[in-house]
């Protein structure tokens, strides 16, 4: 389900030392990657100008536009627009953009020692333009999905809407932890909720839980949505996936996604109406999950499976 978030955030080095920050001041008139330009309003497609030249090896950071809000903490990760282009040679190409699809999260381990260096104590409300040479980027090897070679200079433009950190959860008041026919919802500060599945059949309609009611804005078709979920399965009790952090995942972190966009059925269908601040379970039967697609045997779900999903909705991006 993730996008930009997988394939652009790839690990690699550790931090680097800044090389440019907010001007050119300094660099030699030849530092093409000085003279790269962005334009337009914050949360808006950019305007980029690259020059019909070769890019040069230095870092450049800049920050066209300077937001006021909260720094960005160490560790937390960023709810963002992006736009990414491939500068190879005297020509560029446009690799992915977020601004016409909805934000999307940009992990706190996202392993990219330009990036980490241009994003660390960055104010929400900041576009931040970063012009990353392979050593800064992918480095020598680059990233064949991306066909980003190891020559290939990388240019960023950031706009930082939100942040969140690796174990936030829902904010709002406690209404229910389920039962009954429906499974059991216990939960402890900063892990992810427990889920007890009865010996019951499930049922056999896509089924909405609050149990902890939030006060924020509702979820429509197009919002994109910042979240932490666990998963199980019904038959099993097994759960399958989980962006919380736990001792086999220590980097897991919140999640964004679109309602109504690539995510299965019963996520959208689900979690329309649902405040944010809310946590919901949801009993997704086979039809509005991964049944239509013949399941999901690498996670050990079969095409007749009903999913568990507790979902705490931590934040919300109105649809354009």
């Amino acid at each position: 389900m993730r996008r930009i978030a997988a394939a652009l955030l790839v690990p690699l080095a550790a931090c680097v030392s800044l090389a440019a920050c907010g001007s050119s001041a300094g660099s030699p008139a030849s530092n093409a990657n000085a003279a790269v330009k962005v334009t337009g309003a914050f949360g808006k497609q950019p305007t980029v100008s690259i020059p019909s030249e070769a890019p040069s090896s230095k870092l450049v950071i800049r920050t066209p536009i300077k937001g006021t809000g909260a720094a960005l903490q160490t560790g937390n990760s960023a709810l963002a627009q992006v736009a990414v282009y491939k500068w190879s040679g005297t020509k560029h190409s446009l690799v992915d953009s977020t601004f016409t699809s909805g934000p999307q999260m940009i992990p706190a381990q996202m392993g990219l020692p330009g990036l980490t260096t241009a994003m660390k104590g960055a104010h929400l409300g900041t576009r931040i333009v970063a012009v990353l040479p392979p050593k800064y980027g992918y480095g020598s090897a680059g990233d064949s999905q991306l066909q980003v070679t190891g020559k290939d200079t990388l240019v960023w433009v950031i706009d930082l809407i939100q942040q969140y950190s690796a174990t936030q959860a829902a904010s709002g008041t406690q209404v229910s932890t389920g039962g009954g026919k429906l499974p059991t919802v216990t939960a402890k500060a900063g892990q992810a909720p427990t889920i007890s599945v009865p010996k019951n059949s499930p049922p056999s309609k896509l089924s909405v839980t609050t149990l902890i009611k939030g006060s924020g804005p509702k979820l429509a078709t197009g919002d994109t949505v910042v979240a932490q979920y666990v998963g199980s399965i019904w038959r099993t009790g097994k759960v399958f996936t989980s962006t919380w952090p736990s001792s086999s995942q220590p980097d897991g972190e919140p999640f964004s996604f679109q309602i109504g966009g690539p995510v299965i059925e019963g996520f959208s269908k689900g979690l329309t109406g649902v405040t944010v601040g809310s946590r919901v379970m949801l009993v997704i039967p086979p039809s509005l999950g991964y049944g239509p697609e013949g399941g999901q045997a690498s996670a050990g779900i079969k095409k007749t499976d009903t999913l568990v999903f507790v979902i705490d909705v931590l934040g919300s991006q109105a649809g354009s």
